[in-house]
């Protein structure tokens, strides 16, 4: 039996992220109390059925705070028992989440009169904060549609094989900010630029003419060369740890050049060793 839990601030995507284990034949239950957690779960075993060997529950702040605040020993226990249990959380920036709210024009769960939206969405993330602590995979939806979520789920969630780290390596613009989900972070501003290079500024870290450019530059290689032997020493540390997922960040100036570049490199050289390796280009179209 495989668990995944789903938890996140309001207007992240959690219902989209539901939706997209629902697609992926997982039986999902949404908002349930905390404190039930466990009930629910005892329930689904006994009932010997197999409709229930994948399952989905969100949990929001809709709930005690000394509930909320259980969660995380809650979900030891189940991992504990023997039970596939994962926690995911999904959040935003605040000026995302109240754009959000603004265009759909509903009502954050934690309003309360004489309190504006911001007031409602500090109180959750406080609310919220030992639920994020405990999560095993973070994911930023701030840059997401709902389309692009329900996509990184089935690819990193659903096709997660039991027992196995799920890898994802992703570039991003250190002028954009740095990714709110990312485990370890590479800053590789220091290496030669393509973007001084005229012919490049338009082109991107998988195009062909800066690939050549960047591949030709020695201390790109040391970089690459570097990053790569250190997470050859510590990955086998986090499966040893039994964390589910593993999220690398490279970041340079704009996040289309040599990130992109190294990144994708990166996850070709561990893919051998590891398994296949996503990516995620954070300033790129499509991704």
């Amino acid at each position: 039996m495989r668990v995944i839990v789903i938890s996140g601030f309001s207007g992240s995507g959690k219902s989209v992220a539901l939706h997209a284990l629902e697609d992926l034949d997982f039986y999902c239950v949404d908002n349930i109390p905390a404190g039930l957690l466990n009930a629910l779960i005892k329930h689904i075993l006994e009932r010997r059925d197999s409709v229930f060997e994948n399952v989905g529950v969100g949990l929001d702040a809709r709930n005690r705070p000394d509930d909320v605040d259980r969660v995380p020993g809650l979900i030891g226990d189940l991992k504990a028992s023997g039970i596939a249990c994962e926690l995911l959380f999904l959040l935003a920036d605040d000026e995302v989440l109240m754009s959000r709210f603004s265009e759909t024009r509903r009502k954050h769960p934690l309003s309360v009169p004489g309190a504006g939206l911001r007031e409602a969405i500090a109180k959750e993330r406080d609310l919220l904060g030992s639920v994020i602590n405990a999560a095993d995979v973070l994911i930023d939806t701030s840059k997401t549609s709902a389309h692009e979520l329900r996509e990184r789920i089935r690819k990193r969630v659903g096709k997660r094989e039991p027992h196995r780290l799920s890898i994802l390596i992703e570039s991003f613009g250190y002028k954009h900010g740095l990714p709110a989900d990312a485990d370890f972070v590479f800053d590789v501003r220091c290496l030669p630029n393509p973007y001084w290079v005229p012919e490049l500024r338009d082109k991107c870290g998988r195009d062909e003419e800066v690939k050549a450019f960047l591949g030709s530059e020695p201390e790109v290689e040391k970089m690459i060369g570097d990053i790569a032997a250190f997470l050859r020493i510590w990955i086998p540390r986090y499966e040893d740890f039994q964390r589910s997922y593993l999220t690398v960040a490279i970041g340079c100036t704009g996040g289309q050049h040599r990130s992109v570049y190294i990144a994708d490199r990166l996850a070709a050289e561990l893919s051998a060793s590891h398994g296949q390796i996503q990516t995620l280009h954070h300033e790129l179209p499509g991704r």
